[in-house]
């Protein structure tokens, strides 16, 4: 199978997508600039046939770019900077989370968020721990996914107010106190840590 920038729109066409994506080229976030250009640069070329490929069907679902330049701050803003020329509906952060430190994904993050439009969403991609989605909020980020809550949550892993909590613990076995006694959403407020575990 040939995935190209126009068949990627094609078929996010056809499921109905929400909000689609450009295809892009992710490396290790710590390639050399020289490598960080050349997919930043074929990211940017694939951007541009993807919005083509858009324009030639329905403008109803959102097209967003995605901005690369790994952990090089000028490659950062020279691909926000050029993706903002360009009529997307929103934008997104990728190439993090694939080998850089927290402290140069949120440096990244802000870098990145701050070149954005303030008028259209900012995702950051592939980034999913709480204190992650708060660290790039506060950076300037709207959107988020990860498949990191689901995996944890297949392995008996919860997120609450006081930390991870491993469920299926025998501790939890015929618990009656709720998941996270500071929250009161659906979960904490019907469930007991016996029944979730």
């Amino acid at each position: 199978q040939l995935l190209t920038p126009e068949r990627s729109i094609h078929v996010q066409q056809a499921i109905g997508s929400e909000i689609m994506m450009v295809l892009d080229v992710c490396i290790d976030s710590r390639a050399s600039e020289t490598e960080t250009r050349a997919a930043m640069e074929r990211t940017h070329r694939w951007a541009l046939r993807s919005l083509a490929a858009r324009d030639e069907g329905s403008d109803v679902q959102a097209l967003f770019a995605i901005v690369q330049g790994g952990v090089h701050p000028t490659l950062r803003a020279e691909s926000a900077a050029f993706l903002i020329d360009h009529p997307f509906d929103g934008f997104a952060i990728g190439g993090l989370a694939v080998g850089e430190s927290n402290e140069e994904r949120e440096a990244m993050t802000e870098l990145a968020a701050a070149k954005l439009p303030p008028d259209k969403p900012r995702y950051l991609m592939g980034v999913g721990l709480p204190v992650d989605l708060l660290e790039a909020v506060r950076r300037g980020v709207d959107l988020f996914d990860c498949i990191l809550p689901t995996k944890m949550a297949q392995q008996g892993h919860a997120f609450t107010f006081e930390g991870p909590m491993r469920v299926t613990r025998q501790e939890h076995r015929l618990s009656d106190e709720p998941l996270d006694g500071a929250c009161d959403c659906s979960v904490c407020s019907r469930f007991s840590r016996a029944y979730l575990h």
